[in-house]
């Protein structure tokens, strides 16, 4: 049996730490010790100073008493905002919220609690396990940051165990997105708005036309698209000169994806009519899917029969570090832990949920 109050008290703790992308130094310390004291090897590597961030990702190493190579469990220590002095409220139902003007942080301290508190379990316990390794990544909340720049010449594990979808414990993403980003600049010319706006190229104008031509919202099955800020003009007098377009694309298809920002560009540089269009983008992740015959995901599926999970299995287009892990040869899968209304002050999880997500991760922990 998972202990009940300590994973409470230890997510509550936690939650009472801010940690935001970037801001991370407090939790890693604190981790730190955790993870010292259950007996891993622990080390920080510099992803922080990529990003003028001020913590670098956790690497943990734990040997174990079965054969087999070492199995990677992964949450990230960063929450999205607002996060600043948050509090984790135990109400009587079991659920546990923020106090209502913050996240909670569940996304994903629920996962990190759920990994120690597994660990914590086998050792009181005696029971045999596989050599453990931990990576408990920053900047998740900023498209994988984090994950991005670790130092992957130090795991040695093959398969991995992300913690880090919504929903009660005993469901699995295998499949998630490419993701791309973009901003479209839109350069027009000024002109005065009263006097002589014949002489003006109207650069908001131009973006108006190309966004109407541009599909938005789910393209396809596959497939998302999202122009989502737009920016422009200086006064309400003066033809604007100037429009940025920032958006994205989610896609299940890496090679889908491309084409759509290529589509996405020449829609922008036929509507310019006199405008100059500039481009950036950045390539956060990359799409991956997961056979379901793959040991990562059949050892999931057994885990759940045992402890009466139902182990689903899904997709998502939310990316998680879990792309990077696969791009560095390590086969991995999102396991859902216990994290509900995520990105908003209504966040939750429960006891139970928390209790059923470390069991899991033991009884994956334990298999040889």
């Amino acid at each position: 049996m998972i202990n009940e109050k300590r994973i409470v008290d230890e997510f509550r703790e936690l939650v009472a730490i801010d940690s935001p992308s970037y801001g991370e130094r407090a939790m890693a310390d604190r981790l730190k010790e955790k993870l010292t004291a259950l007996g891993f090897t622990v080390s920080e590597d510099d992803a922080g100073a990529h990003y003028k961030g001020n913590a670098g990702n956790l690497y943990g190493f734990l040997k174990g008493t079965l054969s087999g190579e070492p199995l990677l469990f992964s949450s990230h220590m960063d929450t999205v905002e607002p996060s600043c002095g948050k509090k984790a409220v135990l109400r009587e139902d079991g659920r546990i919220t923020s106090a209502g003007d913050t996240v909670l942080g569940s996304d994903d301290l629920a996962g990190i609690v759920e990994i120690l508190e597994a660990v914590r379990h086998l050792q009181e316990e005696g029971i045999l396990h596989r050599d453990i390794e931990i990576l408990f990544p920053i900047a998740e909340e900023v498209f994988c940051k984090g994950a991005a720049v670790a130092d992957y010449t130090k795991i040695r594990a093959k398969e991995a165990y992300v913690l880090d979808i919504s929903g009660a414990p005993g469901a699995a993403s295998l499949q998630e997105p490419t993701h791309i980003s973009f901003d479209i600049t839109i350069t027009g010319r000024a002109a005065h708005a009263g006097f002589n706006p014949e002489d003006g190229v109207h650069a908001i104008a131009a973006a108006a036309r190309a966004i109407a031509k541009t599909a938005q919202g789910r393209i396809d099955a596959e497939t998302t698209v999202n122009l989502g800020v737009i920016e422009g003009g200086r006064a309400t007098n003066i033809v604007p000169a100037h429009c940025t377009v920032k958006g994205e694309i989610r896609c299940y298809s890496h090679e889908r994806a491309e084409k759509l920002f290529a589509e996405i560009q020449q829609t922008f540089k036929e509507q310019a009519q006199g405008a100059e269009v500039s481009f950036t983008h950045a390539t956060n992740l990359i799409a991956y899917k997961v056979p379901e015959d793959h040991p990562v995901v059949t050892r999931f599926l057994d885990a759940c029969g045992t402890l009466g999970l139902p182990g689903t299995l899904t997709r998502t287009l939310g990316g998680s570090d879990n792309n990077h892990f696969l791009r560095n040869g390590i086969t991995g899968i999102v396991l859902s832990c216990g994290m509900n209304d995520v990105h908003s002050v209504t966040e939750w999880t429960s006891v139970s949920q928390l209790t059923q997500g470390a069991a899991l991760v033991a009884e994956l922990m334990r298999r040889g």
